[in-house]
């Protein structure tokens, strides 16, 4: 399966202000806002001081447009320009006004393809199209004041804090605030070169938080978004009249809620195809559809995305992968396709107790979901549900939402037309006995659970396989030991010899100084490295590559204890950092930690050397990227 991780050097990059210089701050000058007439008494309008501020700075080249502490009405659509930064400093507020004097929404021949908000860019607070090298940074606040419509507004209404179309090289953020943004606090469509470190976005009391449609090459790190509409959400319309590209994207160190919606999300617009997502370290609390969702409802094909190490509570729907027939987009759309998506250390609590039990629904024929792995993923689930029929639940191929799908008729995972679709190491829990299985697959093939845990409730099989053909289930147990309870209709089991992941190195297949295990299950091959108690006990492998290059090595551990077992990572002898094995709690819970590391064309030595008196952990395999 194609996998994508982050660099580690890009991801220090990214999180490290210093590195980072805001477009149009280097060397350029600084026009302060008051200088042309603001007077931030929060009274007075000051946006044709605002603008005549950034016409200014335009005029000269570019440069830095700065609002000094004070709050400054803007009762009409600010214009950006290129090479322009907006510098709020703490203290400083930009607040919209309900004199509806707003630009009015442009005319859109292609209104029909999307919802009215998403077809309309003008009628903004800040508005630009085809913009290069722009930003909106600092420590101060970007707020609606509860005037900007979260409907479909009226001419003068704005919808919106931030729209800007066509862009290129947008930096938002550095401590900078949105607030009560209407129907968005940003929308930006057809943008390319995004970075963002550092925004808040507080729309709670309206809608979204940030669309980003569209739009290729974002880097998104340490954003806390509260939005009671979608939170954080990848769409791809047909506002600008073409299908464009979307992907090379990476979000890090986030935390995200959404009230009513969607926190992670793809769609529901979804015409052009997305590729290349890394989504790493993110916090979720609350979202009343899904917490992590892809959806494929217009003809796009989703691909190459990756979750890792991200902690959802009160979420109703953990994870929602849907193909569907909606097909709202120019030049007459097909449906679309889901495939190689990875979850990685992956947990979900809290949930309320009407929750969508995690699914993954493609739909007949080639538009089905394919090659989807989930290692370490845990959910656990209210339950609490009397026995439904095991039937395939009603559908509407129009609708995306958790709900446009019936009840599904098991309570930890539901998965129907789906292919290559692979657990292992994770559970599902409830906090009641529930009376349906705990999963169930309906007409997909290669279906494998290896290992997998599952709460056993009252109905009469854990894991349920319908019309599947090579499904498998090995080292399933349930939470008391048990063996898991698998029943078949129409189907086939494949287990066999599962060959093991590409690019996985197995612990025993190395030199282990200590033992080779295997008591404690949910190791992958047939066994995992107990290393020596010791200072300098190691692990190693030898690695062929092919060609010269970076390679991302992910390796598989248990540590039991409540300590930390740090192990220097050496590759050809010399030290490439050291990696922090936490525990995970008991010694058969599996986790991965990984490092990005520079390799030679031929044999690698690849070498995990513990550095403390307990060793190191409970080392199962390396998978080389």
């Amino acid at each position: 399966m194609l996998r994508r991780l982050i660099g580690v050097a890009s991801a220090l990059a990214l999180a490290t202000g210093g590195l980072l210089v805001a477009p149009g701050a280097a060397g350029a000058a600084t026009y302060n806002v008051r200088d042309y007439g603001a007077t931030g008494n929060g009274s007075s309008n000051d946006t044709p001081a605002i603008q005549r501020a950034i016409d200014a700075a335009a005029g000269a080249g570019g440069g830095t447009v700065q609002f000094p502490s004070g709050t400054y009405q803007s009762r009409n659509t600010i214009h950006m320009r290129s090479h322009i930064t907006l510098r709020l400093d703490s203290g400083a507020t930009v607040r919209g006004a309900s004199n509806d004097d707003y630009d009015s929404p442009e005319s859109n021949p292609n209104d029909e393809y999307q919802d009215y908000g998403h077809s309309h860019f003008h009628n903004a607070m800040i508005y630009g199209d085809r913009l290069t090298d722009i930003g909106f940074v600092g420590a101060g606040v970007i707020d609606g004041g509860g005037n900007l419509i979260t409907g479909n507004p009226k001419d003068g209404e704005a919808d919106k804090i931030i729209s800007l179309t066509r862009c290129d090289g947008l930096r938002v953020g550095d401590g900078l605030t949105l607030r009560r943004g209407g129907h968005f606090a940003m929308l930006i469509n057809g943008c390319t070169n995004v970075t963002s470190d550092r925004l808040r976005i507080d729309t709670a009391s309206d809608r979204d938080g940030w669309n980003v449609i569209s739009t290729t090459n974002v880097r998104i790190t340490n954003a806390n978004i509260a939005a009671n509409d979608d939170a954080l959400v990848f769409k791809s319309d047909y506002a600008l009249g073409a299908k464009l590209s979307n992907g090379n994207v990476v979000v890090t160190d986030s935390h995200l809620s959404a009230r009513c919606c969607n926190a992670l999300m793809f769609g529901s617009e979804t015409c052009g195809d997305f590729t290349g997502y890394d989504f790493q370290r993110i916090t979720i609390d609350g979202a009343d559809k899904s917490g992590l969702g892809i959806v494929s409802m217009d003809g796009s094909v989703i691909s190459d995305v990756h979750y890792r190490d991200i902690t959802m509570t009160n979420v109703r729907a953990a994870i929602t992968q849907k193909i569907g027939t909606r097909r709202r987009c120019g030049n007459s759309p097909g449906v679309g396709r889901i495939h190689d998506i990875t979850y990685d250390n992956i947990t979900s609590s809290g949930q309320a107790d009407n929750n969508f039990t995690a699914t993954l629904w493609g739909e007949s024929g080639s538009n089905r979901i394919s090659d989807v792995t989930f290692n370490n993923v845990n959910l656990n689930v209210p339950g609490g549900n009397g026995a439904v029929s095991t039937g395939v639940p009603s559908n509407d191929p129009s609708d995306y939402n958790p709900k446009s799908i019936g009840t599904r008729p098991s309570y930890g995972w539901y998965i129907r037309n789906a292919d290559n679709i692979r657990f292992t190491g994770g559970s599902v829990h409830f906090e009641a006995t529930d009376a349906r299985p705990a999963v169930i697959a309906n007409n997909s093939t290669g279906v494998v659970f290896d290992p997998f845990v599952a709460e056993r409730g009252s109905a009469s099989t854990d894991m349920l396989f319908q019309t599947v053909t090579g499904y498998c289930v090995r080292n399933g147990t349930n939470t008391t030991g048990g063996a898991l309870r698998v029943s078949q209709t129409g189907s086939t089991e494949s287990c066999g010899t599962q060959p093991p992941p590409t690019g996985r190195f197995e612990a025993e297949a190395g030199l282990c100084q200590g033992t080779i295990d295997a008591n404690h299950a949910g190791f992958s091959g047939t066994g995992f490295c107990n290393t020596t108690n010791a200072v300098g006990s190691a692990e190693e492998w030898t690695v062929p590559r092919a060609a010269a290059g970076t390679a991302t090595l992910v390796f598989g551990f248990a540590n039991g204890t409540a300590d930390a077992r740090p192990m220097d990572v050496t590759v050809n002898g010399t030290s490439v950092g050291t990696l922090t094995f936490d525990g995970t709690g008991a010694w058969t819970t599996w986790r991965t930690a990984s490092v990005q590391v520079p390799m030679v064309a031929g044999d690698n030595t690849v070498r995990l050397t513990s550095g403390t008196a307990g060793g190191g952990p409970n080392v199962d395999y390396v998978d080389v990227a």
